[in-house]
Formats: structure tokens, sequence, C-alpha cells
């Protein structure tokens, strides 16, 4: 493997193989955010539960549509969703995953084998990043791709709707845009719901709770130029905000930013 990140990110974009980069991600060799990988494959956010919770949380997410588009839920206690690639194991093909004990944040670790459990169930949710490949195919350019950064994610007072035991507020995630390429974007996203679909959000930050937009909840700062509209779309971080909130006993979560990259082609989950 390279010695460097970025010299093995720029082996990538010659090579665009999810099962190549899923191999690369279990060996350890891949550790950093996944934002602008393998550009014709979905990406997908993780929440692993235990079974008292796991019928609450499919609810939450058949009632969350744009924070939490469902790609696939796992069987109890079965790390491999075929559905999703035939070699993908769910245990070690996340870049970084983070561990909640009672709504707190507890560890984060690399990889979950010696944290798997038999009454676990996994769920995949549509991830922005596959979008973001359809916004640069359009013309339209995204600022912390070009920086290889990780997308800025922030905390809002939009409320998901509760299901069982789970509530808490909607994240989003953020790229600055052009008027023009504000408009294009919520016709490019409007037509992928099966990844949060268009923004839910165009303009004044605080007008859905975000305080400070230099500062976001997760990912990465991105400079917004003074021709620049800060568009929000509906992020699939959401889960961890919302087990802060309701406080299962367990849950397991990607990194936000280090997605799981799956067989699926995001050309497939295009409406036309």
């Amino acid at each position: 493997m390279q010695s460097s990140v970025q010299d093995f990110q720029n082996s990538l974009a010659n090579f665009p193989d999810a099962r190549a980069v899923r191999h690369a991600i279990r060996s350890g060799a891949w550790r950093t955010h996944t934002s602008g990988l393998t550009p014709a494959y979905v990406q997908g956010n993780l929440a692993i539960l235990e079974s008292d919770h796991a019928d609450d949380f499919l609810r939450f997410c058949e009632r969350n549509p744009k924070p939490c588009p469902l790609l696939a839920v796992g069987d109890v206690g079965d790390p491999k969703l075929a559905t999703l690639g035939a070699d993908l194991d769910i245990r070690t093909d996340v870049p970084g995953y983070r561990v909640y004990r009672n709504g707190e944040l507890t560890a984060e670790v690399s990889n979950i084998e010696d944290l798997w459990q038999d009454n676990f169930t996994a769920f995949v949710i549509g991830c922005s990043f596959s979008f973001e490949h359809a916004l640069i195919d359009a013309g339209i350019p995204l600022r912390h791709v070009e920086q290889k950064r990780n997308v800025a994610m922030y905390r809002t007072n939009i409320q998901t709707r509760p299901a069982g035991v789970f509530h808490g507020p909607m994240v989003v995630s953020m790229r600055p845009l052009k008027a023009a390429d504000a408009i294009r974007a919520v016709q490019v996203t409007a037509r992928m719901p099966r990844i949060h679909g268009a923004p839910v959000h165009v303009g004044d930050p605080s007008l859905i709770g975000i305080e400070d937009i230099t500062h976001p909840d997760y990912g990465d700062p991105v400079e917004i130029m003074p021709d620049e509209l800060p568009v929000f779309w509906a992020c699939g971080v959401t889960p961890q905000a919302v087990v802060m909130a309701s406080r299962p006993s367990l849950c397991i979560t990607h990194a936000p930013g280090h997605m799981l990259i799956t067989d699926l082609l995001n050309r497939d989950l295009l409406w036309s």
C-alpha cells in the first residue's frame, strides 16, 4: 500500500472500485473520510442497535425519510449485508466507528469485531456523498471535495418525527453554492430521494438553529464566499444526534464522514 493517505487516495482515483476500497479499509490502509471516493458507488451511513430497539428505529427511519433513507436492514446477528456487497462485513468495512452507551460517546474504534453481539441489527442509510458525484457531473463545484476535506455538518432546531424511544434534532450537511448552482442542485438531488433528496433549507443558517456556520458540529469547516449561499441537506448523521437525545443502552455508528462503500450504483438510485 502507498505510504500516505494522499498517495493512496490518488491510487483509488485511478481504480475506483468499491471492493478494493472496502479491502483497503478492512486491512487498515484507509482510515480517513470517504468524501470523493468511488464516484460510481453508493456510500452509506451506519447505525447498529440491539434487538430491543431495532423495531423502534426502523419505524423512526420510515417516519423520517429525508435524514434516514434506508438502503438496507441486516438480519439479527448477521454482519453480512449481501444486498449491499457480496463480501461486505459491517464489522470491518467502515473507516471509523463510534460507540454510544446510554447516549454518551464512549469510544471511537477502527473495527467492531470484538464488540459484535448476536442481538445486533445493522441499518444502512443513504449518504449525501453519493449525490455529490451527480452534482459534480452537472458542473456544480463542491469546495470540500476539491480541498479533499470532510463535509460540514450541523445539528439544527428541526425536530424529527419520534418513534418509540427515538426522538431528537435533524442534522444537516452544508455546501456553499452560487445561486444558479443552488437552483440546479435542488433539481439534481430531488431526483435522488434514497440519498436525502432535495435540500431542506437554503440561506440564513440561524433560521434552522445554527448559530455559528464557521464551526460545524461534525466534519470540517468550509469557507462561504460573498456570492454564495449555504445550502443544507438532511444528513445521515441525524441518528447520532437522536441517540444522544434518546439514550438507548448501546448504539454503534460510523464516524461522521467515514462511510460504508457498497456495490450499489449511484445511477440506480435516480428516479429517471
